[in-house]
């Protein structure tokens, strides 16, 4: 990926974090977002993902509404954006602007806090958050 790319990719997430209201900003300030190029091999495994180009995100953790007092030693949770993956789906509904850019972003973003927050696949796509 081009350096450009990369740069501009990361500026747009960051003004999507900045955007997210602050209550939400601050229940995530224990659960880094992380944005990788692609997924590891691992994780397509993981997710039965065949091309890493369909991978846009990924939440690991237990869910908010799962957790219990007896499972407090765990690692901590992570949010995972693909830049290829989104790169990729936002190419495939037409030109790569930086508004284009930034909507699938914030709807990966979105998804991904969203399982965070213990919500399915089902309602996040009723939400419009795939």
């Amino acid at each position: 990926m081009k350096a450009e790319l990369l740069q501009r990719f990361d500026r747009l997430l960051a003004e999507v974090l900045a955007e997210l209201p602050e209550d939400i900003r601050e229940r995530l300030e224990e659960t880094p977002v992380i944005a990788d190029d692609r997924p590891s091999r691992q994780v397509m495994r993981a997710t039965g993902a065949e091309d890493p180009r369909e991978l846009c995100g990924l939440y690991t953790g237990v869910p908010l509404i799962s957790r219990s007092i007896e499972a407090l030693a765990r690692l901590p949770d992570t949010i995972h954006v693909y830049r290829e993956g989104v790169i990729c789906a936002t190419a495939r509904r037409g030109p790569l602007t930086d508004e284009a850019l930034k909507r699938q972003i914030r709807i990966v973003v979105l998804h991904e806090i969203g399982h965070h927050f213990g919500f399915g696949e089902a309602e996040l796509r009723r939400l419009g958050y795939e």
